[in-house]
């Protein structure tokens, strides 16, 4: 059966959109989580200036929309002489919001270790930075991965806003073939699959992480 031109157009544009929203997913997930753990380190075993450095960034990303902290970025910098590509801007906009509240997960799961075992690992002689690193930051990482893979999710839906500082991506290739065929409930409704899609592989992927990190006892 012969496909119509417009749905030929509208997939081979959501695939190129597809492409481009895994190029924003990726790095910002990867670099909101790294960005998660050292904040969340800072605001639970910091001095008082990285904890209050930690509590004021958390703060800022967590408590302003993310849309007006992408025309920030991408539309503001520009009158200090900073000027960011969209997919820069979009890229560092999700890296920390996603960072600030992975910073929250972290640290509550930072707290919930026993105080007990930051002590005796420095009975043993390791180090501050040492008992942390090894001690108590790879438990809360198990005990943080709920959280974290939620604000994972999360990214790839907010992910969808990257159009607004003229980065296209799934989202913005859809609106075009939308607007330019007023189809709009059918180029909507198959972005939405797209996302679903990509939600699922997502959730598949944090399941066997849970899994590959799972120590039998831990955490009952």
């Amino acid at each position: 059966m012969e496909v119509s031109p417009f749905y030929q157009e509208l997939i081979t544009s959501l695939n190129r959109g597809l492409l481009m929203s895994i190029a924003l997913i990726v790095p910002s997930a990867i670099c909101g989580v790294l960005i998660g753990i050292l904040a969340g380190s800072f605001r639970t075993f910091g001095n008082t200036f990285l904890r209050k450095a930690g509590d004021t960034y958390a703060a800022i990303f967590r408590g302003t929309p993310l849309v007006v902290q992408l025309f920030v970025l991408y539309f503001g910098l520009p009158n200090v002489g900073i000027y960011l590509s969209p997919y820069i801007a979009a890229v560092v906009g999700f890296t920390l919001c996603s960072g600030a509240y992975q910073s929250e997960y972290v640290r509550g799961a930072l707290l919930s270790i026993k105080r007990g075992q930051y002590l005796g690992a420095q009975a043993l002689g390791l180090t501050t930075f040492q008992a942390i690193f090894w001690i108590i930051v790879p438990q809360a990482i198990r005990r943080a991965i709920h959280g974290c893979g939620n604000e994972i999710i999360y990214l790839i839906k907010y992910s969808s806003l990257a159009f607004i500082v003229t980065c296209i991506e799934l989202t913005g290739e859809g609106k075009t073939i939308a607007t330019e065929y007023f189809r709009f409930t059918e180029v909507f409704t198959i972005i939405g699959l797209y996302y679903l899609a990509l939600v699922s592989f997502a959730m598949y992927l944090l399941k066997k992480i849970e899994q590959r990190l799972y120590v039998p006892g831990f955490g009952r």
